[in-house]
């Protein structure tokens, strides 16, 4: 059987750095906000870029409610986003009481669409004014928004930009990487992300100190000294221990990134299947490949054949937001995102992480080609 994912073949890889700092943090007594945290925010701010600030939160999720609540974005505020897309994206904006706009994706990237964006904010903004509070892109997949053309927009408009970078450590744009270009930038730290954690987590990206010191009070009640509390707040603290083994894991973060996109050039160039398309990797990025999705009409059919041959497969995502049950309130049909119901159809996730081995990845190959 080749798996979809293998966390335990990672661990193995690493696993004296782990266990040391894993014991170093036991025996420290310290578990909550303490040095470890401190100094993954350093660290990861710097992988990010020169300026930034970093801080870390319980969850990719949290990052992005958190992130919205330090905008100041609430009750009966509007904010866009893609419904081609993970629910904890759109759940965040659910959360502060705000409510998600969908805007349609483009086909190749399956990143947000610029042209439906500069449409959806010209026909919304003279009906909803100060209301349209902000946009959140996503980095699908390990690939990033265009997100030149996106803050353009969002300046013109007085809309604040939250990245969506969940899926996308260490992804560029135009040779800068992601969560350098919003107001805010939210990762996580979900175990099979390219930088995950033994649990949940997360960490919200800003260069401005403003709000950064803001985020720090949000986490943790509201509070800027203890037992005195500013603002209302939250718990969401990333616990020492996590924080522990992404600083070591982050020093692998690179190198893991690289075999990804090893074995997805092996996998573009000798998938031959006339049904299935690769998935395309756009010119203005570096993509991470968090995923490796490709596309085919009998995709359900493709599934089987991959089961029935020892390889694990998922979809990613199987409905778009706007028709899923929970979100039915927002009053969206069938057909009106058609680009992102049409990936919904098509979209299937084969086997991607930095240690799977060459001999599986040629069998996944052969496998794939070999449906009719």
């Amino acid at each position: 059987m080749i798996p979809f994912g293998d966390l335990k073949r990672e661990y193995k890889e690493i696993e004296c750095s782990i266990d040391v700092s894993i014991k170093n943090t036991l025996n420290s007594g310290c578990f909550i906000l303490g040095e470890n945290v401190s100094r993954l925010e350093i660290s990861f701010a710097q992988y990010v870029g020169k300026g930034n600030y970093a801080v870390a939160v319980n969850s990719g999720t949290d990052a992005l409610k958190i992130s919205l609540m330090a905008l100041g974005v609430g009750a009966g505020d509007y904010v866009i986003t893609v419904p081609n897309t993970a629910v904890p994206t759109v759940s965040a904006i659910s959360d502060v009481g705000a409510i998600p706009l969908f805007c349609d994706v483009d086909e190749d990237s399956a990143t947000i669409s610029v042209e439906k964006l500069r449409m959806l904010i010209q026909q919304k903004k003279k009906v909803l004014g100060k209301k349209l509070k902000a946009i959140i892109p996503v980095h699908l997949y390990g690939q990033s928004c265009r997100m030149d053309e996106i803050m353009k927009l969002s300046r013109k408009n007085g809309l604040k930009v939250i990245e969506d970078a969940c899926q996308a450590h260490g992804a560029e744009f135009k040779g800068k990487k992601v969560g350098n270009f919003g107001d805010l930038a939210a990762f996580s730290f979900y175990p099979s992300k390219n930088l995950g954690a033994y649990g949940d987590g997360g960490i919200i990206i800003t260069k401005s100190k403003k709000l950064k010191e803001k985020l720090t009070m949000l986490r943790n009640y509201g509070q800027r000294k203890r037992y005195y509390h500013d603002i209302c707040g939250v718990n969401s603290r990333l616990d020492d221990i996590q924080a522990a083994i992404l600083l070591v894991k982050l020093k692998y973060l690179d190198k893991w990134n690289k075999k990804r996109s090893v074995i997805a050039k092996y996998y573009s160039t000798n998938i031959n299947n006339v049904n299935v398309q690769t998935p395309k990797t756009m010119n203005y990025g570096k993509h991470v490949f968090h995923l490796y999705v490709v596309r085919i009409k009998k995709r359900d059919k493709l599934i089987k054949h991959l089961n029935r041959n020892g390889i694990i497969t998922l979809i990613h995502y199987p409905c778009p937001i706007h028709l899923q049950k929970a979100y039915k309130n927002l009053g969206y049909k069938k057909g009106d995102f058609p680009v992102s119901e049409k990936l919904s159809k098509e979209i299937l996730s084969i086997p991607m992480f930095p240690q799977l081995e060459k001999i599986e990845q040629t069998r996944i190959i052969k496998v794939v080609n070999s449906f009719k």
